[in-house]
């Protein structure tokens, strides 16, 4: 499968998007409390199983993905509960943001499903993120919109 630059560099964004989520997973679990633990590491597989898809989405059209920083850069110090489902929150949504860029960005069938899919379960887990922050509304009205 081939896919043009647009859709490529889109898609090598996406991967980005995966591989600083699994980052904030790894940091979070720090300082969230055992109660977490279950959709922390659901979130974990979640996103380690669309790297790979990704990585090998990107394979198979010839490119080759992207590796993962060797760290990130959270826009707030992650000190406790508040600031960890924060920088939770806001992986999921730039996950979200970056899933509908490929949507943005491509024709092909298979691209877009994946995508769609990526771009609907982020946004699942942003939304359970926020109802555990006590964040209203809990979902933006349209998941995916970058922030203005």
């Amino acid at each position: 499968m081939r896919l043009p630059a647009d859709s490529l560099a889109a898609v090598q964004a996406a991967l980005g998007a995966e591989h600083a989520a699994l980052w904030v997973y790894g940091l979070v679990s720090a300082f969230l409390p055992d109660s977490f633990n279950a959709p922390v590491a659901e979130g974990t597989t979640a996103h380690r199983a669309r790297r790979d898809a990704t990585e090998r989405l990107l394979a198979d059209a010839g490119a080759t993905p992207s590796p993962a920083e060797p760290a990130y850069v959270p826009p707030k110090p992650v000190t406790d509960q508040a600031s960890a489902l924060a920088v939770l929150i806001l992986a999921e949504t730039d996950t979200t943001v970056a899933w509908r860029a490929v949507l943005e960005r491509t024709d092909d069938k298979a691209v877009r499903t994946a995508a769609l899919e990526a771009l609907t379960i982020a946004a699942v887990r942003a939304t359970r993120w926020r109802r555990a922050a006590g964040q209203t509304p809990a979902t933006p009205a349209l998941p995916g919109q970058p922030a203005t």
